[in-house]
């Protein structure tokens, strides 16, 4: 597998995120700054709504900036069955039922499902429960994790 691949995928992902986070701060903000939503009476609160959303949206854009720049300074690293997981690993997980899934322990970004080689992967990071599971393990380990249930996983694969 490339990783460079995913990364690349993953900043394309995140910069198209941020183009149109910045759209939409702009949009909200025309609207919190537009003349006819300048309130009439103490109850007409659509300019100051749509500042808060504009707000937030900037917000999240500077997130998402914080992330690219974090993804654009990584530096992919070379795994083996024996490596201990550690950032940038891409990880094949089974959970009891046989189910599989792919991670990449990535810096920031978690949360964020891709297609890579026309399997899901999801962007977790060390902070995250299943991240901080995983931090040190090796093939074949299991790791535990609970959030609303006790689920177990077995590492398939490190890469």
């Amino acid at each position: 597998m490339d990783k460079n691949i995913l990364l690349d995928q993953i900043i394309a992902r995140l910069e198209a995120d941020h183009a149109l986070l910045l759209q939409a701060a702009k949009t909200a903000h025309a609207a919190a700054t537009h003349d006819e939503n300048v309130p009439d009476n103490k109850y007409a609160t659509l300019a100051l709504e749509a500042s808060y959303v504009a707000q937030g949206q900037a917000n999240r854009a500077q997130e998402i900036q914080a992330a690219l720049q974090a993804f654009r300074q990584l530096v992919l690293q070379e795994f083996s069955e024996a490596s201990p997981i550690r950032l940038t690993a891409l990880v094949q997980l089974e959970d009891e039922a046989g189910a599989c899934r792919q991670v990449f322990l990535g810096p920031a970004a978690g949360g964020l499902c891709l297609t890579f080689e026309e399997q899901e992967v999801m962007v977790i990071t060390p902070a995250s429960p299943l991240g901080r599971g995983l931090l040190g393990k090796r093939c074949g380990d299991s790791v535990q994790i609970r959030t609303d249930a006790l689920r177990e996983y077995e590492i398939v694969s490190v890469c």
